[in-house]
């Protein structure tokens, strides 16, 4: 069985948890989830960085201890794991974790050979916790904090990083270290054929107001923050003969780093050459995200791009499913992505109420409407007008382990999404409740709607199956309603997932937001709905509400004693009287949605037509 092993960074604890950190968290579970339902042994650990200058001078400016500052936001950080539906097998904290200090301590030591001391001077950011050459900055500020580096000479122990561009260059190019996308490993073999210089690995204590690692036998330095937190990939493993350290870190399987683009030169430049000098193998892959903005600055803990918003208060607010669906649809795999709640709500009803929970809730009423509940036996092939349908179930899963070993969550979940629009393009195609109609005088009627019915609860199972490693809760409710009980019925149509926003009557207008700015080449995949983001098609109003009354007049010429789907006038599908979805759980007409067109963003002109919150 492959051991993989994946990883996140661990963040400074110098304020609580925002949005950006969920993003990291959420991919990383996403590999993880996938990896295991694959028969994959996984190890997924996360952690907090606690040993850090800028944890101490957060505290002092805070008035606090710095152990009890350190301690409360830590906490906020491994809540995270609840909030966000994460599958973490081991949290590490840096400063409370038994097994890092001595861990940190060996690793000096095989690291001895490349360690010497001598003075410095330099400019230091505080917030990225580095040296900063003059060149890299920017008008004389911190290209990623925007502050002014401070003059800092000290005498410190440095890392002989010169000695490794050789053998770093050809980890990389080999494929042995893989770094995607592309463009990261580019940078970073640019930076190597740039000429590396040794590193500072250490810091006076008076200076880290005695918090932190101090170096063997030198009590007067601590240990650099980097060094310290890098180790912890390997110190929470424990030692090199430790069954940990063998089966997850020696062995033959895979090591993957999940990390932002500011700390790509720590990653695979800095940690894979401290593991040549001290012998150990390197990571087999580091996977590189963008930031998520506000306004198209980078989030920060500082409040740097607006305030921050904290993930566990959104999942609270909106759900955990909701937030990881964003982060998961909306990224691009290269570029940043602007986060705002609006962005939020509006792909999750777009897509999780109006596309998936209308589509399941429509499958699971049309069945118990028309076969009691029980479900049809599976088609040997698919139903007229379903081999799209069956492709795209077919094709589903090898496309999504295809996105995510390229990194690409997009790219993965419009591999799922697929199936959605097939699903809800059969049903427009099949009408079912037409067939439901002819059935009865018809000998082989039961027999076709049999069959679509019977492809589309297969569907909706499919959906529940490949979901589960992107939103692993909504997945659940999605089998649930399509696992048949003791008796051999499905059970009554609940919605899976609940519109976040207002019902149609709270319909306003609003300035359309600006659309989404991705800074990079951008090598993201199509929408499967045909749109880049939320604001993507604009249609005219007064066209929009023709089309809708044109839909509705040609379904009246029915007999008017039944609607589409076959329920008599003023019969309702179950429903739990929240309306919590679309008008679907009360007729499964496709087309008389209460005006609703399907699959479109619907805007005026001049503005966005948002909801009015409940």
């Amino acid at each position: 069985m492959t051991a993989t092993y994946i990883t996140t960074t661990i963040p400074y604890v110098n304020a609580r948890p925002h949005i950006g950190h969920a993003l990291e968290l959420v991919q990383a579970d996403v590999l993880a989830r996938y990896r295991r339902g694959g028969g994959e042994a996984v190890r997924l650990q996360s952690g907090t960085d606690d040993n850090s200058l800028k944890n101490v001078l957060a505290a002092e400016a805070a008035g606090t201890g710095v152990r009890e500052f350190v301690d409360r936001n830590a906490d906020a950080f491994a809540a995270l794991g609840g909030a966000l539906s994460l599958t973490v097998d081991d949290f590490i904290r840096t400063s409370r974790d038994p097994r890092h200090r001595p861990g940190v301590e060996r690793f000096w030591r095989a690291c001895a050979a490349d360690l010497y001391r001598t003075r410095y001077e330099g400019l230091y950011c505080t917030g990225c916790e580095q040296f900063y050459p003059p060149a890299e900055l920017r008008d004389g500020r911190c290209p990623d904090h925007e502050t002014v580096p401070q003059q800092v000479s000290e005498e410190n122990w440095f890392f002989r990083l010169s000695r490794y561009a050789e053998p770093l260059r050809a980890a990389i190019t080999s494929g042995r270290l893989r770094i995607e996308p592309a463009g990261r490993r580019n940078e970073v073999l640019a930076f190597i054929d740039a000429g590396l210089e040794d590193f500072s690995v250490s810091r006076p204590a008076g200076r880290a107001g005695g918090w932190g690692i101090p170096v063997p036998g030198d009590p007067g330095q601590v240990i650099y923050v980097w060094f310290d937190a890098l180790c912890n990939y390997v110190t929470a493993l424990g030692p090199p003969g430790a069954e940990a350290y063998r089966r997850w870190w020696a062995g033959p399987g895979n090591r993957v780093h999940l990390l932002g683009k500011g700390v790509l030169r720590f990653h695979a430049v800095y940690w894979p050459a401290m593991l040549l000098s001290s012998g150990e193998p390197l990571p087999t892959a580091v996977f590189v995200h963008d930031y998520l903005t506000a306004d198209g600055r980078k989030i920060s803990k500082s409040g740097a791009g607006g305030a921050p918003a904290e993930p566990a208060a959104l999942a609270a607010a909106y759900g955990t499913d909701a937030v990881r669906w964003w982060l998961l649809r909306e990224v691009p795999r290269v570029g940043d992505a602007d986060f705002t709640v609006g962005r939020l709500v509006a792909r999750a009803d777009d897509e999780l109420a109006n596309g998936l929970g209308n589509l399941v809730n429509r499958v699971v009423a049309m069945i118990h409407r028309y076969r009691g509940g029980r479900v049809p036996a599976a088609p040997q092939a698919a139903a007229p007008d379903g081999q799209r349908l069956a492709a795209a179930c077919r094709e589903a899963d090898a496309a999504v382990g295809a996105a995510l070993d390229d990194f690409d969550f997009r790219r993965a979940t419009a591999a799922v999404w697929r199936i959605v629009d097939e699903a809800n393009a059969f049903v427009s195609q099949a009408r079912p409740w037409e067939l439901a109609r002819a059935e009865r005088g018809r000998p082989d009627g039961r027999a076709h709607l049999d069959a679509v019915l019977g492809q589309l609860l297969g569907a909706c199972s499919v959906l529940g199956r490949e979901l589960a490693p992107f939103v692993p809760d909504l997945a659940g409710r999605v089998r649930a309603q399509c696992a048949p009980g003791g008796d051999g019925r499905l059970p009554a149509a609940r919605p899976v997932f609940r519109r976040l926003s207002a019902s149609p009557a709270g319909l306003r207008v609003e300035e359309p937001e600006q659309e989404q700015q991705h800074q990079g080449t951008d090598d993201r995949s199509d929408d499967p709905d045909g749109v880049e983001a939320v604001d993507a098609q604009r249609v005219v109003l007064d066209q929009v509400l023709q089309e809708a009354a044109h839909e509705r007049a040609h379904d009246a010429e029915d007999d008017g004693t039944e609607e589409a789907d076959g329920v008599t006038a003023g019969d309702e599908q179950p429903r739990d009287g929240a309306g919590d979805e679309t008008d679907d759980d009360k007729h499964d007409d496709e087309s008389d949605h209460a005006g609703k067109l399907p699959r479109t963003r619907v805007l005026c002109p001049l503005g966005r037509i948002v909801m009015n919150p409940s």
